[in-house]
């Protein structure tokens, strides 16, 4: 499991640098993806299986396709079609394809060699996991999600672009100052 621990680790901080780096928002979030998969993988390889699992579903499952409607939202346009096309070449995937072929062949290896080193793990349903969730930890899990929701209002309002005839109020004097600005 040391092996996977650190090949994952690698994984994570190198994905993480090409995210920070990475001028294309597309690009950006697979090796986001990437690096949430790591950071399972690195859960995983401690022993936090429960962890790794809701790193998983929760954050590279949920949160990935929240970032992307995000993306696909703040293009909203036929100039954007040309760029898509661009974006979307098998060649831009072969980094983060690689990537995530070595987190599976570590994690293909650590469950094989998961018997050999005698872990036993304890099983936790549903209901246990929503009774701390919303038990003692409500508090943080409405702030994240306060935060989350802030993060998408910021970002629609920063992206949006002001159009050609577009009226962002319905009242009668910010319609006729707009036309008044643009003639």
């Amino acid at each position: 499991m040391e092996f996977a621990f650190y090949v994952c680790a690698l994984v994570a901080v190198l994905t993480t640098l090409r995210v920070i780096t990475h001028t294309n928002p597309v690009h950006a979030l697979l090796y986001l993806i990437v690096s949430l998969l790591a950071i399972s993988g690195v859960f995983f390889a401690l022993g936090a299986y429960f962890a790794g699992a809701l790193e998983i579903i929760v954050y590279a499952g949920a949160i990935m396709v929240l970032f992307v409607f995000v993306v696909m939202m703040l293009n909203l346009g036929n100039s954007i079609v040309e760029q898509e096309r661009e974006w979307l070449k098998p060649q831009l995937w072969i980094g983060p394809g690689i990537l995530s072929a070595l987190l599976l062949v570590v994690m293909v290896y650590a469950i094989l060699t998961l018997n050999d080193q005698g872990i036993e793990g304890n099983v936790i349903d549903a209901k246990q996991v929503g009774i701390t969730l919303f038990g003692p930890y409500v508090l943080a899990v409405e702030l994240a999600s306060m935060l989350l929701l802030a993060g998408l209002v910021v970002a629609f309002h920063i992206g949006r672009e002001d159009r050609k005839g577009e009226v962002l109020s319905n009242r009668p004097d910010d319609a006729k100052r707009k036309t008044e600005e643009r003639v």
